[in-house]
């Protein structure tokens, strides 16, 4: 809304400084800073009233140490969240940029998902909380929406620099009258409307979902469900990873200032003619959201961290977690995910073996066997007697190292 003020001082009074909400990078950064100030002035106010409502985090006693002290700290803080991520969104962003709607819709979506689960462990003392198939139900609407909107909106499109090759292969929506010049090279791109997308590490290459079909049209059979799984995969995994303070949301502020910098360059022509990546015009209106979505998390750290004065129960995991994984695939940067998200993919990884080994185990010895002293990995490390704000601080770490190979990644092609 304030990008829409101040370009319209701008343009009907000429008011001096208006301009700078054209730049990216300024809205990015006041962005930071107001998800940050949102976090402060209401954080506080919304743990007081999450106490006063006694809703405090029901524990389960599983013999990890400084188990029972966070018995009744207030659980659903990630409304926190929430709000320090889509207010200074619908302040600084264009809200006519489709990728900012998804976006939006798919904060709100999680985020009821989440509350639904929490409001019913906390308010109706079901420690289940929503049944299974209504949260699967929940992230499959999401990626149906986010997959769908991709194949049919005429506004979900990338241009490539326009060669033979692209005329024959894909569906090419227009070339450009006028050339672009990228460090000295005439070029005209074409504006293709394809569900294509970057591989990592292969120079030029791109994942066309569609080449496994005679008929194009086929495309939906399998981009559909592979949207389906990572918006799943990806959600659940941010829920496994919230387990001790401040590790799901350090670790998800990481990631969200990588997508933010993978945001700038996909929407850049000569940063994306340079790397070679996709350009996907309107995607760099992602990196306000990114940019949101960091302030938001680094915010809500302030009271997540050791010792956690708020958790943000399944309202903020869930939501971190559809959050990344719609970003990703609007990006085109899906096929990342494993290396940017490692610390989900561990998180996941090590209960699922723990499950398999434990059953494979007892149905050929008569005894359950674990490969991990507890699952996710971050309880293994607990039960090994090390504390849990250092083992959030070496996840942190590996958080960092992970996204710098991820960026990296732009230039081993």
């Amino acid at each position: 809304m304030l990008y829409y003020l101040f370009k319209y001082l701008d343009e009907a009074f000429k008011m001096p400084g208006a301009e700078v909400f054209n730049f990216i990078t300024f809205r990015a950064a006041f962005a930071i800073i107001l998800s940050l100030v949102i976090s402060f002035l209401f954080g506080e106010r919304i743990i007081k009233f999450l106490r006063t409502l006694q809703i405090g985090e029901s524990i389960r006693d599983l013999g990890l140490a400084g188990q029972k002290e966070k018995e009744g700290t207030p659980t659903m803080g990630g409304v926190i969240i929430i709000m320090a991520t889509i207010i200074p969104c619908l302040l600084l962003a264009k809200l006519d940029n489709i990728y900012i709607l998804l976006m939006i819709l798919a904060t709100t979506w999680m985020g009821i998902i989440g509350f639904a689960d929490d409001y019913i462990k906390v308010f109706k003392k079901d420690k289940k909380g929503l049944k299974g198939r209504f949260k699967i139900l929940g992230q499959v609407g999401l990626g149906l929406i986010v997959g769908v909107t991709m194949l049919v909106s005429n506004e979900v499109v990338v241009k490539l620099p326009y060669t033979e090759d692209v005329r024959d292969d894909f569906k090419v929506v227009s070339i450009d009258k006028e050339p672009t010049i990228v460090r000295g090279d005439t070029i005209f791109y074409a504006t293709v409307k394809e569900p294509i997308t970057n591989v990592p590490f292969l120079k030029g290459s791109v994942l066309d979902y569609a080449e496994p079909f005679s008929s194009r049209s086929l495309v939906w059979l399998i981009f559909i469900p592979i949207i389906i799984f990572i918006v799943t995969a990806v959600s659940n995994a941010a829920n496994l990873t919230d387990g001790i303070d401040g590790l799901a949301t350090g670790v998800s502020a990481i990631i969200g200032a990588t997508l933010g910098i993978l945001a700038y360059v996909s929407g850049n022509t000569v940063a994306a003619n340079y790397l070679n990546i996709l350009y996907i015009p309107g995607s760099e209106e992602l990196v306000i959201f990114s940019a949101c979505f960091l302030g938001a998390c680094i915010g809500f750290l302030w009271f997540n961290s050791y010792p956690a004065q708020v958790f943000m129960g399944d309202t903020g995991s869930l939501t971190i977690g559809g959050i990344i994984a719609a970003l990703a695939i609007l990006l085109r940067k899906e096929l990342l995910i494993p290396i940017l998200c490692g610390i989900f993919l561990m998180e996941s990884l090590s209960v699922v073996m723990q499950v398999s080994y434990f059953k494979f185990t007892k149905k050929k010895y008569g005894e359950g066997r674990r490969i991990f002293l507890m699952s996710p990995l971050h309880h293994h490390y607990q039960k090994k007697g090390i504390h849990e704000a250092k083992i959030v601080t070496r996840f942190w770490i590996v958080g960092i190292m992970l996204a710098v190979i991820t960026i990296i990644t732009l230039k081993v092609r």
